[in-house]
């Protein structure tokens, strides 16, 4: 019986061994051609900007104003949707490009947290000398950005901002992640550059297909990521606007309890943790971003009217 069974044996196993190998390289060469997509997709312009990454300005007559700020690696493309909802029901919308973002990976790698965050400063500023209401949106990163301006804005006492809104704001890091962040220089030279793994990040395929985000990070970006997480977490305390926090079930990057951890520490006395069910992480342009739109123009419509009117 076994001297039967045993060429069909090998047989079996030789085809399906073929099969595997077909398989994996037909998997290589879907994911070669969807990175070489994905680069075409992200080539800058002549003016050194990816195409649909450029900076959004919607003016508005009004005292009411959005500042909205984008995650780490992408662009203000993922608040597109957003901001024309709440240019739509009269503010005025700011979406500016982070330094290093949009723009070549080489330039990316090339910024850091201090500049991050000074030009979110800069555009806050901008935004209150020209309007009696100022919101800040944050996503993401975006959302860590909003946290540290908000508290800053607090502490300097009445006149602040009149909202905040965090949609899946990146306020803790995982240990794993966090780990390899602060050893960045021992791996970096090994693996100067690693994909983001973030195919979960927007369920939704098309929108998916459609986003600028790099896909890919160096270590020595993942500790400016951190110091941002680090500088925002410490800043949760500190915040007193009222704030709505936004966050999926569905999140990879950003575990419930992680969530639930930080919204606890959040200091702001006026406070909402809002969760939805359809999205991945960029909630922003992902399935379901109609009900997101919706809660955070309902928190700054009431907000900026109670602002307005003095409570």
């Amino acid at each position: 019986m076994t001297s039967h069974l045993t060429p069909r044996l090998l047989r079996a196993l030789g085809v399906l061994g073929a099969l595997t190998a077909v398989g994996a390289g037909l998997r290589w060469e879907l994911r070669r051609r969807q990175r070489r997509r994905a680069e075409e997709r992200r080539r800058p312009g002549p003016d050194g900007i990816v195409p649909g990454a450029h900076p959004l300005y919607l003016p508005a007559a009004g005292p009411r104003a959005a500042l909205l700020l984008h995650g780490f690696g992408d662009s203000p493309q993922a608040l597109g949707y957003l901001a024309g909802h709440l240019h739509q029901h009269g503010w005025a919308v700011h979406v500016p490009l982070l330094p290093g973002h949009g723009r070549t990976f080489a330039e990316f790698a090339a910024s850091g947290c201090d500049q991050w965050l000074d030009c979110a400063r800069e555009e806050l500023a901008a935004l209150r000398a020209e309007h009696d209401e100022v919101a800040i949106v944050g996503l993401s990163m975006g959302g860590a950005l909003a946290t540290v301006l908000a508290a800053e804005q607090d502490a300097t006492g009445p006149g602040g901002i009149c909202a905040l809104a965090l949609i899946a704001p990146y306020l803790s890091m995982a240990p794993g992640l966090r780990g390899m962040a602060r050893v960045h220089r021992l791996w970096s030279p090994v693996a100067p550059v690693l994909g983001a793994r973030g195919e979960r990040s927007i369920l939704d395929s098309a929108e998916r297909e459609r986003n600028l985000a790099y896909g890919a990070v160096s270590g020595a970006l993942l500790r400016e990521l951190l110091a941002v997480v680090d500088h925002a977490a410490a800043s949760l305390p500190r915040v007193r606007t009222p704030t709505l926090v936004v966050h999926s079930r569905q999140d990879e990057r950003i575990p419930a309890a992680a969530a639930e951890r930080a919204f606890a520490r959040l200091g702001a006395p006026s406070k909402r943790l809002e969760w939805v069910s359809d999205g991945g992480h960029v909630l922003t342009v992902d399935h379901g971003r109609e009900r997101v739109q919706e809660l955070v123009a309902l928190w700054l419509e009431r907000r900026g009217a109670l602002a307005a009117a003095g409570a």
